[in-house]
Protein backbone atom coordinates (compact mmCIF):
# COMPACT_ATOMS: atom_id res chain seq x y z
CA UNK A 1 0.00 0.00 0.00
CA UNK A 2 1.41 3.36 -0.91
CA UNK A 3 1.80 6.17 1.62
CA UNK A 4 -0.71 9.07 1.37
CA UNK A 5 0.45 11.96 -0.70
CA UNK A 6 1.85 14.93 1.24
CA UNK A 7 -0.95 17.20 2.51
CA UNK A 8 -3.62 14.53 2.06
CA UNK A 9 -3.46 13.17 5.66
CA UNK A 10 -5.90 10.75 7.14
CA UNK A 11 -9.41 12.08 6.41
CA UNK A 12 -10.41 12.68 10.06
CA UNK A 13 -7.31 14.77 10.66
CA UNK A 14 -8.20 17.36 8.06
CA UNK A 15 -9.13 20.74 9.71
CA UNK A 16 -12.59 21.06 8.13
CA UNK A 17 -13.57 17.51 9.08
CA UNK A 18 -12.09 17.84 12.56
CA UNK A 19 -14.08 21.01 13.36
CA UNK A 20 -17.22 19.44 11.94
CA UNK A 21 -16.82 16.52 14.33
CA UNK A 22 -16.28 18.87 17.28
CA UNK A 23 -19.51 20.74 16.42
CA UNK A 24 -21.45 17.48 16.06
CA UNK A 25 -20.23 16.22 19.44
CA UNK A 26 -21.22 19.52 21.07
CA UNK A 27 -24.72 19.35 19.57
CA UNK A 28 -25.17 15.77 20.76
CA UNK A 29 -24.04 16.71 24.27
CA UNK A 30 -26.60 19.52 24.48
CA UNK A 31 -29.36 17.25 23.16
CA UNK A 32 -28.59 14.59 25.77
CA UNK A 33 -28.55 17.20 28.55
CA UNK A 34 -31.96 18.56 27.55
CA UNK A 35 -33.65 15.24 26.78
CA UNK A 36 -36.43 14.58 29.35
CA UNK A 37 -35.77 11.62 31.65
CA UNK A 38 -37.85 9.86 34.25
CA UNK A 39 -37.16 11.39 37.66
CA UNK A 40 -35.44 14.47 36.21
CA UNK A 41 -36.02 17.93 37.74
CA UNK A 42 -38.66 18.74 35.11
CA UNK A 43 -40.91 16.08 36.66
CA UNK A 44 -40.39 17.17 40.28
CA UNK A 45 -43.44 19.11 41.55
CA UNK A 46 -43.00 22.52 43.14
CA UNK A 47 -42.72 22.98 46.92
CA UNK A 48 -46.47 23.41 47.40
CA UNK A 49 -47.38 20.27 45.47
CA UNK A 50 -44.61 18.17 47.03
CA UNK A 51 -45.37 19.34 50.56
CA UNK A 52 -49.01 20.46 50.66
CA UNK A 53 -50.00 22.41 53.80
CA UNK A 54 -51.51 20.24 56.51
CA UNK A 55 -55.20 20.49 57.28
CA UNK A 56 -56.11 23.03 59.95
CA UNK A 57 -57.73 21.70 63.10
CA UNK A 58 -60.53 23.37 65.04
CA UNK A 59 -58.09 23.79 67.93
CA UNK A 60 -55.65 25.75 65.74
CA UNK A 61 -58.42 28.05 64.57
CA UNK A 62 -59.70 28.55 68.10
CA UNK A 63 -56.19 29.34 69.37
CA UNK A 64 -55.90 32.21 66.89
CA UNK A 65 -59.01 33.80 68.40
CA UNK A 66 -60.11 35.52 65.19
CA UNK A 67 -63.39 37.34 64.88
CA UNK A 68 -66.07 35.59 62.79
CA UNK A 69 -66.18 36.43 59.12
CA UNK A 70 -68.94 38.78 57.95
CA UNK A 71 -72.05 37.04 56.71
CA UNK A 72 -74.52 38.17 54.05
CA UNK A 73 -77.35 40.29 55.40
CA UNK A 74 -80.86 39.17 54.57
CA UNK A 75 -82.06 40.56 51.26
CA UNK A 76 -78.72 42.21 50.47
CA UNK A 77 -76.82 41.29 47.33
CA UNK A 78 -73.62 42.63 45.88
CA UNK A 79 -71.90 43.05 42.55
CA UNK A 80 -68.59 44.23 41.20
CA UNK A 81 -65.29 42.45 40.47
CA UNK A 82 -65.39 40.36 43.66
CA UNK A 83 -68.70 38.74 42.68
CA UNK A 84 -68.52 34.96 42.51
CA UNK A 85 -65.51 34.58 44.80
CA UNK A 86 -65.94 32.08 47.63
CA UNK A 87 -63.06 31.84 50.12
CA UNK A 88 -62.55 29.92 53.35
CA UNK A 89 -62.96 31.81 56.62
CA UNK A 90 -59.81 31.69 58.75
CA UNK A 91 -61.86 31.58 61.96
CA UNK A 92 -63.85 28.44 61.19
CA UNK A 93 -62.99 27.21 57.68
CA UNK A 94 -66.52 27.84 56.38
CA UNK A 95 -66.93 29.21 52.83
CA UNK A 96 -67.58 32.94 52.52
CA UNK A 97 -69.32 34.46 49.51
CA UNK A 98 -67.10 37.51 49.52
CA UNK A 99 -69.18 40.10 47.71
CA UNK A 100 -72.39 39.07 49.46
CA UNK A 101 -70.69 39.23 52.86
CA UNK A 102 -69.35 42.73 52.16
CA UNK A 103 -72.48 44.08 50.50
CA UNK A 104 -74.45 46.89 52.08
CA UNK A 105 -71.62 48.93 53.58
CA UNK A 106 -68.12 50.04 52.61
CA UNK A 107 -65.22 47.72 53.29
CA UNK A 108 -61.45 47.71 53.63
CA UNK A 109 -59.98 44.45 52.34
CA UNK A 110 -56.30 43.93 53.16
CA UNK A 111 -54.19 41.41 51.24
CA UNK A 112 -51.21 40.04 53.17
CA UNK A 113 -49.12 36.91 53.82
CA UNK A 114 -47.31 35.47 56.83
CA UNK A 115 -43.86 36.04 55.25
CA UNK A 116 -44.47 39.71 54.42
CA UNK A 117 -42.56 42.07 56.73
CA UNK A 118 -44.45 45.28 55.88
CA UNK A 119 -47.71 43.36 56.37
CA UNK A 120 -46.69 42.49 59.93
CA UNK A 121 -46.09 46.17 60.65
CA UNK A 122 -49.37 47.25 59.06
CA UNK A 123 -51.78 44.68 60.51
CA UNK A 124 -51.79 46.03 64.09
CA UNK A 125 -52.61 49.50 62.69
CA UNK A 126 -55.56 47.96 60.84
CA UNK A 127 -56.68 46.26 64.05
CA UNK A 128 -56.68 49.57 65.90
CA UNK A 129 -58.40 51.36 63.04
CA UNK A 130 -61.15 48.71 62.84
CA UNK A 131 -61.86 49.13 66.55
CA UNK A 132 -62.36 52.86 66.06
CA UNK A 133 -64.39 52.50 62.86
CA UNK A 134 -67.02 50.32 64.51
CA UNK A 135 -69.92 48.86 62.52
CA UNK A 136 -69.91 51.54 59.80
CA UNK A 137 -67.05 49.85 57.93
CA UNK A 138 -66.05 46.21 57.40
CA UNK A 139 -62.32 45.46 57.76
CA UNK A 140 -61.38 42.05 56.36
CA UNK A 141 -57.95 40.49 55.92
CA UNK A 142 -57.09 38.13 53.05
CA UNK A 143 -54.19 35.74 53.60
CA UNK A 144 -52.71 35.39 50.12
CA UNK A 145 -50.67 32.22 50.58
CA UNK A 146 -51.46 28.47 50.65
CA UNK A 147 -50.01 27.90 54.14
CA UNK A 148 -53.01 28.75 56.28
CA UNK A 149 -51.44 27.43 59.50
CA UNK A 150 -48.53 29.86 59.25
CA UNK A 151 -50.99 32.66 58.56
CA UNK A 152 -52.96 31.84 61.72
CA UNK A 153 -49.77 31.61 63.77
CA UNK A 154 -48.58 34.96 62.45
CA UNK A 155 -51.85 36.67 63.39
CA UNK A 156 -51.72 35.15 66.86
CA UNK A 157 -48.16 36.36 67.31
CA UNK A 158 -49.15 39.88 66.29
CA UNK A 159 -52.24 39.88 68.50
CA UNK A 160 -54.44 40.61 65.47
CA UNK A 161 -57.96 39.18 65.67
CA UNK A 162 -59.56 40.81 62.64
CA UNK A 163 -61.88 38.61 60.57
CA UNK A 164 -60.03 37.08 57.65
CA UNK A 165 -60.26 34.66 54.76
CA UNK A 166 -57.74 32.37 53.07
CA UNK A 167 -56.95 33.05 49.41
CA UNK A 168 -54.22 30.55 48.39
CA UNK A 169 -54.69 31.24 44.67
CA UNK A 170 -54.70 35.04 44.97
CA UNK A 171 -58.18 35.30 43.48
CA UNK A 172 -58.89 38.68 45.07
CA UNK A 173 -55.66 40.16 43.75
CA UNK A 174 -56.45 38.88 40.26
CA UNK A 175 -60.06 40.13 40.39
CA UNK A 176 -59.08 43.70 41.22
CA UNK A 177 -56.06 43.77 38.92
CA UNK A 178 -53.50 44.37 41.66
CA UNK A 179 -49.82 43.63 41.06
CA UNK A 180 -48.12 40.60 42.60
CA UNK A 181 -46.81 42.45 45.65
CA UNK A 182 -47.90 42.70 49.27
CA UNK A 183 -49.45 44.35 51.16
CA UNK A 184 -52.33 45.59 49.02
CA UNK A 185 -55.50 47.18 50.37
CA UNK A 186 -58.73 47.22 48.36
CA UNK A 187 -61.33 49.81 49.32
CA UNK A 188 -64.79 48.59 48.34
CA UNK A 189 -67.94 50.71 48.10
CA UNK A 190 -71.24 49.48 49.54
CA UNK A 191 -72.43 48.47 46.05
CA UNK A 192 -69.39 46.24 45.47
CA UNK A 193 -67.54 48.59 43.14
CA UNK A 194 -63.88 49.30 43.82
CA UNK A 195 -63.05 52.78 45.06
CA UNK A 196 -59.28 52.32 45.25
CA UNK A 197 -56.51 49.76 45.22
CA UNK A 198 -53.71 50.89 47.54
CA UNK A 199 -50.45 49.18 46.59
CA UNK A 200 -48.47 50.14 49.68
CA UNK A 201 -48.27 49.69 53.42
CA UNK A 202 -50.12 52.20 55.58
CA UNK A 203 -47.82 54.14 57.88
CA UNK A 204 -50.29 54.24 60.77
CA UNK A 205 -53.89 54.66 61.88
CA UNK A 206 -54.02 58.28 60.71
CA UNK A 207 -52.91 57.23 57.23
CA UNK A 208 -55.63 54.57 57.07
CA UNK A 209 -58.31 56.97 58.30
CA UNK A 210 -57.32 59.68 55.83
CA UNK A 211 -57.34 57.25 52.92
CA UNK A 212 -60.70 55.72 53.89
CA UNK A 213 -62.21 59.18 54.29
CA UNK A 214 -60.92 60.33 50.92
CA UNK A 215 -61.81 57.20 48.92
CA UNK A 216 -64.94 55.92 50.68
CA UNK A 217 -66.31 59.01 52.41
CA UNK A 218 -66.26 57.27 55.81
CA UNK A 219 -64.78 59.42 58.57
CA UNK A 220 -63.23 57.67 61.54
CA UNK A 221 -62.03 59.56 64.60
CA UNK A 222 -58.44 58.74 65.49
Amino acid sequence: MSDPAPGDGVWWTRPAVRWGLVALIAILAVAVALWPRDGDDADVPGPTAAHPPAAISDAQRAAAGLAPCPRPAAGVTGSGPLAGLSLGCLADGAPVDLVAALAGKPALVNLWAYWCGPCATELPHLQEFAGRAGPDLTVLTVHTDPDEAKGLARLAGLGVTLPGVSDPQAKVRTAVGAPAVLPVTVLVRADGSIASVEVRAFSGVDDIADTVSRELGVRVAV
